[in-house]
């Protein structure tokens, strides 16, 4: 056997994304408490905070991503948990600054921290009526099938972590650098939530909205009284 075999593993086993849903639907089961109080700029205060928040998340990430080896590989979906907990925080009180903390549920927490790493997921859930992003009430059922989506993304995306945990120092830094980097995608999800309009649909149930037309991100929708899917 060669010293580079006998280095490596003869199979590598990511996390099942069963346990990553499992973890999700905990998670987002109860939203974060805010200290901050409302601002009188909260545009600025909010990239404030995500900077912040990127800088410890990247910190953190970094940090269990240190371990070699086997060792390495039962700390990812600990970083995962750690790294959701300081952006939730980071939602809250992103929420909080423009003095919509009241507003923040499971819906608008998941849309916040997954929109980016799987759009799919919040298709016909999430849909723009001009500058407003209208919620479907998600049911626990509707819950557990957007979690095991972007459970199954998160899954393929922790394979190529686990890698890195055999090269602990540079594997660390790449880590780090994509929890800094994820952090701000969940800032700029977060303020250009609450830069607009926030509403739910009346009525929950177990199956998504009608489709509707595909909205760009970030655009004002010109015919205000047709519902668009928010991507």
């Amino acid at each position: 056997m060669t010293q580079s075999s006998q280095q490596l593993p003869a199979v590598i086993m990511p996390l099942e994304h069963g346990r990553i849903t499992a973890a999700i639907l905990d998670f987002v089961s109860e939203v974060p408490d805010s200290k901050v109080t409302g601002s009188g700029n909260p545009a600025s205060e909010a990239r404030r905070l995500a900077h912040r928040a990127a800088r410890r998340a990247a910190l953190t990430a970094g940090s269990l991503a240190l371990p070699p080896g086997p060792l390495g590989w039962l700390t990812l979906l600990p970083e995962l948990i750690t790294i959701w907990k300081i952006q939730g925080q980071m939602v809250s009180d992103i929420a909080a600054a423009y003095g919509r903390h009241a507003m923040l549920g499971r819906e608008q927490m998941m849309w916040c921290l997954f929109r980016h790493t799987a759009a799919q997921a919040f298709r016909d859930l999430v849909v723009r009526m001009g500058d407003r992003l209208i919620f479907q009430r998600m049911s626990y059922g509707v819950a557990q099938r957007v979690a095991k989506q972007v459970g199954v993304k998160l899954t393929r995306r922790t394979l190529s972590k686990g890698v890195s945990r055999w090269l602990p120092v540079i594997g660390a830094l790449g880590v780090g650098a994509y929890a800094y980097y994820d952090t701000g995608q969940v800032a700029d999800t977060a303020i250009a939530m609450f830069e607009g309009g926030i509403a739910m649909a009346d009525t929950p149930t177990d199956r998504a909205m009608p489709a509707a037309e595909e909205a760009t991100p970030g655009t004002v929708d010109p015919t205000p009284h047709a519902p668009k899917a928010a991507s």
